[in-house]
């Protein structure tokens, strides 16, 4: 339940449309509810701005679909991350409203439309292609927390001169996500020349010495570019996340 659901729900009281016995049993169930396997945090929404997304590594489909249900009586969007193919087209025939993403295996289902609140565009950029999947994770969540969002692909230091030929693209976003692999050089370049936020993502792509993506991580924290945040290893979640915040600034 975010700010807005709860406006509307006491205004509604207020209009003598809900009586107080149907509002409590809404509201019965913040912080939280505990459904035995999951404790659902239906108060994130109203802390920190959109509601609890739902990991759904190590989580049998049917828990999902049980936490989905629970959620969308809330009137909660649904973003599901990490979700496997299989699991997926269970959960879809369950909420066949959602939308699947199989590249980046996220899965969405959108109960309200999402308030727009960022400030400008996030751009989300990779270095090569093998780093799509997680870009497309990072602006599937900004997208879904109500950014506009623009994405510019495989244009990594191998031919720099891609990334040199867009700059006007990198001036105009507000905050900027940089996806990239092998020795992870990408965001110190992109960091060196716009004067906005820089966050750092490091995939697990390239060869042994890359050791699954600790080089890039490693790389991106000694970036010489000042500013450059980074985040863990393959999370473009939580840089999509990071970067809908600071949009919102």
């Amino acid at each position: 339940m975010d700010s807005g659901v709860l406006k509307d729900l006491l205004q509604r009281v207020k209009d003598g449309a809900v009586g107080l016995d149907e509002a409590i049993a809404r509201l019965r169930d913040l912080p939280y509810e505990d459904i035995g396997f999951a404790s659902i945090d239906h108060h994130r929404a109203l802390r920190r701005g959109f509601p609890e997304v739902i990991y759904s590594t190590g989580k049998k489909a049917e828990e999902i679909i049980e936490i989905i249900g629970r959620m969308v009586e809330k009137e909660e969007n649904i973003l599901v991350t990490r979700l496997t193919d299989d699991k997926a087209r269970i959960i879809k025939e369950q909420f066949p409203q959602g939308e699947y993403f199989p590249k980046p295996k996220v899965f969405t289902l959108e109960v309200r439309p999402a308030e727009k609140r960022g400030k400008g565009a996030i751009l989300v950029i990779t270095a090569g292609t093998s780093d799509i999947p997680v870009a497309e994770e990072a602006a599937i969540t900004a997208r879904f927390m109500g950014n506009e969002v623009e994405t510019l692909f495989d244009v990594g230091v191998s031919g720099i001169h891609r990334i040199l030929g867009k700059r006007d693209v990198l001036m105009r976003a507000s905050v900027i996500v940089v996806v990239a692999g092998m020795e992870g050089a990408l965001p110190s370049i992109v960091g060196g020349l716009v004067d906005k936020p820089v966050i750092a993502v490091p995939t697990s792509t390239g060869y042994g010495a890359s050791f699954g993506g600790l080089s890039a991580l490693l790389g991106m924290l000694n970036s010489c570019a000042s500013g450059v945040t980074v985040v863990n290893i393959d999370n473009g979640f939580g840089a999509g996340y990071a970067a809908s915040l600071m949009n919102r600034i």
